[in-house]
């Protein structure tokens, strides 16, 4: 699994976490934030964890790399990674650092 991270300030940086769960390779990249471009190949069955800010969009690109096709969205605060519970005291999140985990 590899590692990717936001080298831009500021501290809306969220952790992300996408699976190729198809049978296909996939290129995935957030393109809509200003100054900061991010790429990388997905094989099959590959994990990737990313840091990006809340306001990136995730694009997955299907098919070979010629003429594959944009296949989905995904808002990057919905592929938020919810840290585990290390205590009773931390069972009480702040909405704020709650996510979506399912589309």
């Amino acid at each position: 699994m590899s590692s990717y991270q936001l080298s831009c300030k500021g501290n809306n940086q969220i952790l992300c976490y996408y699976a190729n769960v198809t049978n296909q390779i996939q290129v995935v990249r957030i393109g809509n934030i200003p100054n900061w471009y991010f790429e990388r190949v997905v094989f099959p069955g590959q994990r990737l964890m990313f840091e990006a800010t809340t306001e990136a969009v995730l694009e997955i690109y299907t098919g070979a790399v010629p003429s594959a096709i944009l296949s989905d969205k995904i808002p990057c605060y919905v592929l938020r990674v919810i840290e585990e519970l290390s205590s009773e005291s931390d069972l009480v999140i702040p909405k704020e650092r709650c996510a979506v985990l399912a589309r």
